[in-house]
């Protein structure tokens, strides 16, 4: 089984650019994307039905803002929206998929880059966020947790580690939340294969040929319960992707 986690940053925009023949190429069983900044009735989706693809969505209420979908080969057997606290929910941010054997979560994190206020809100969202994981995972104990967390983790995961002004996203409070995260029976696919690798990003700035000079951070992770932790065969990350200022990430299972 194939998964594709992206942060498409407009998926409207990230269809103009390609992205329906990319997924046709890559051939996902599940792609989650996140920051659609659209609703669904927005969206022409046509080409991704005609590959096979249902499709749930959790969108903000305010258009052209955050959002997240599902697209999955096999009908999911429960959809569920949200976290049941509309201070979030409000701005679509999690949408739970239930197949047989795993349930996935499609999450995008807030991010603190604009100012005081929101790297508050964040930090309120991850507090909020581990207790809903841990009660939810009373009833899906194999559960895969993916997204845009909009948080570096390892000084690994970013080209600068020893970058003064610690922006959002680099803060001490946000990394110590990831070991937290990290210690609750979940794994960082990408590390649990790659333990080592130091030049692996998933968000380049638009500035400054970033991306072209790969000065990125790795934001984007695929997070599983240690029942499926041996069974994961692969991680990636698909650089040849370029609808987004994102790169996806890919995991593949035997399952």
């Amino acid at each position: 089984m194939k998964i594709v986690s992206y942060n498409v940053n407009g998926i409207r925009a990230a269809l103009k650019k390609g992205l329906a023949e990319w997924i046709k190429n890559e051939n996902p069983d599940i792609i989650c994307f996140q920051e659609t900044k659209a609703h669904m009735e927005q969206v022409d989706v046509t080409a991704l039905e005609e590959m096979g693809y249902y499709h749930d969505w959790f969108s903000a209420q305010k258009k052209g803002y955050s959002g997240v979908a599902t697209f999955s080969k096999v009908a999911p057997v429960e959809v569920i929206q949200g976290m049941e606290n509309d201070k979030y929910d409000n701005e679509g941010r999690v949408l739970t998929s239930v197949f047989e054997d795993f349930a996935i979560l499609n999450c995008y994190f807030p991010s603190g880059s604009s100012g005081d206020e929101r790297h508050a809100f964040k930090m309120d969202y991850l507090n909020d966020f581990l207790p809903f994981i841990q009660d939810l995972k009373k009833e899906f104990p194999s559960m895969i947790v993916l997204g845009d967390y909009n948080v570096v983790h390892l000084d690994l995961d970013i080209h600068n580690p020893q970058r003064r002004d610690l922006p959002s996203g680099l803060r001490p409070e946000e990394r110590a939340w990831m070991d937290q995260w990290f210690d609750t029976e979940f794994n960082d696919a990408y590390r649990t294969l790659h333990p080592d690798q130091n030049d692996m990003y998933s968000w380049w700035s638009y500035r400054a040929g970033a991306r072209g000079n790969n000065k990125g951070w790795r934001i984007d992770y695929i997070s599983v319960t240690d029942n499926l932790k041996g069974k994961l065969r692969a991680s990636r990350h698909a650089y040849e992707a370029v609808h987004s200022d994102h790169c996806p990430v890919i995991v593949e299972f035997k399952l």
